[in-house]
């Protein structure tokens, strides 16, 4: 038996945390820049649509007196974390499918009476980190997201913990939910379907095998086996990323090369630092550039370049070095820049390295990397820079509704009167 665990309202629900006085009125999350809507309470969502344009929805937003926050990914990353640790107490196995989802697997407790120990599991999220969370318990993983959507929807009869563990209850389910709600079925697929008259999630599985196979592909049948209570798709354990980026749209255009420079090699940096915390080297290193397309009075440039690094390396000062070099060859003065980045990628462990013969990197970086990483550590990140940043400047989106963040800067704790 498998379950699928999803925080409600995550968003949301990290704010109020810490504000309990914002419980039960409407709230939405902006983007970053503060340009649309990325998430949405309960109450908020009659009012506001996914995605809407935060400048459009002013007079809504005043009008039903909604709160509005800018993200803040450093506090909901934090409590996301949280919430995962305290999940991995209930079971063996566990996959982190979200930031504010996981599947649990209760394989071999067929003794333990699910129902009551899921309830327990959300009680104990929700004293431990003040996170509220629905639970959705069945043999596979698309029925476990569909078991969720039903304790989501119905929580005074379900406890917020809903098994499907027999074929009347599956049956039900499916034919309760709809087609476009289905996991794992796009947009596209879901038009395609209604034209054939699949509307719910049982029509979908009343399709043949064969059908599937001539008219869609391998994905749709596994899906059909999985809502037929057949598991298919299996946890994904972690794994280590195959690529790391830093990209960012800039609050203006960037013209000057040295400020472009800057900027640049600050996400270099921090993509070396993401290398060292999963503790890998990267080989190659991708620098792109690219005007406003929105903007149609500007001229428009983009390009890309990916420089290959002599030896792998996770050291700030090596690959801030070769993406200058990428970027001073894709470069051209007289662009306004709106967006740049920097992509780290064919990764390997820093344990196993193919030496060059020829060249190799300053022993002394290996070093300087660990103790730079310590005071970040016990200081506060960017306590150190290299001479080619901006001492003085320090990544800013337009975040005007920003919280602060509670549990992961010291001096934007709490205050306890």
């Amino acid at each position: 038996m498998l379950a699928l665990v999803d925080c409600n309202n995550f968003y949301a629900s990290c704010e109020r945390v810490f504000r309990p006085s914002l419980n039960g009125k409407p709230i939405v999350v902006l983007s970053n820049n503060d340009g649309c809507v990325i998430a949405r309470s309960n109450e908020a969502k009659p009012f506001i649509p996914m995605g809407a344009p935060a400048f459009k929805f002013k007079e809504a937003f005043e009008k039903h007196d909604i709160q509005v926050f800018s993200s803040n990914f450093p506090l909901y990353g934090d409590m996301s974390q949280r919430v995962m640790r305290t999940l991995s107490e209930f079971a063996p196995r566990m996959e982190i499918y979200s930031i504010d989802e996981a599947f649990l697997d209760f394989d071999g407790m067929d003794l333990v009476d699910l129902h009551q120990y899921s309830v327990q599991m959300k009680a104990t999220v929700k004293q431990w980190v003040g996170i509220p969370v629905s639970v959705g318990l069945a043999s596979s993983k698309a029925l476990c997201k569909v078991a969720n959507k039903i304790a989501k929807k119905f929580p005074e009869r379900t406890q917020g913990v809903y098994i499907i563990d027999t074929e009347e209850k599956r049956v039900k389910a499916l034919k309760w939910t709809k087609v476009e709600d289905v996991w794992g079925l796009g947009r596209q697929l879901t038009k395609r379907l209604e034209k054939i008259g699949v509307v719910t999630a049982f029509d979908f599985t009343q399709l043949t095998d064969e059908y599937l196979k001539s008219n869609f592909s391998i994905n749709e049948l596994r899906l059909k086996q999985e809502l037929l209570g057949m598991p298919r798709l299996q946890l994904d354990l972690p794994k280590a990323k195959k690529s790391i980026a830093t990209t960012r749209s800039f609050d203006g255009s960037i013209i000057k090369w040295d400020d472009l420079r800057e900027r640049v090699s600050t996400f270099a940096v921090t993509c070396a630092e993401k290398l060292r915390r999963q503790q890998t080297h990267c080989n190659l290193v991708t620098v792109f550039v690219q005007t406003n397309p929105f903007n149609p009075n500007q001229e428009q440039y983009s390009r890309y370049i990916v420089v290959k690094l002599p030896y792998p390396s996770h050291s700030s000062i090596t690959i801030t070095q070769y993406a200058i070099k990428g970027l001073e060859a894709i470069f051209r003065q007289g662009y306004a820049y709106k967006k740049a980045g920097v992509i780290v990628s064919e990764l390997t462990p820093e344990n196993e390295q193919q030496l060059n013969l020829f060249c190799a990197e300053n022993p002394k970086h290996h070093v300087l990397m660990q103790t730079i990483d310590r005071i970040h550590k016990n200081v506060g990140k960017s306590t150190l820079k290299l001479g080619i940043q901006d001492l003085k400047r320090t990544w800013k989106m337009k975040q005007e509704k920003l919280s602060p963040r509670y549990t992961t800067r010291w001096n934007e704790l709490l205050d306890v009167d």
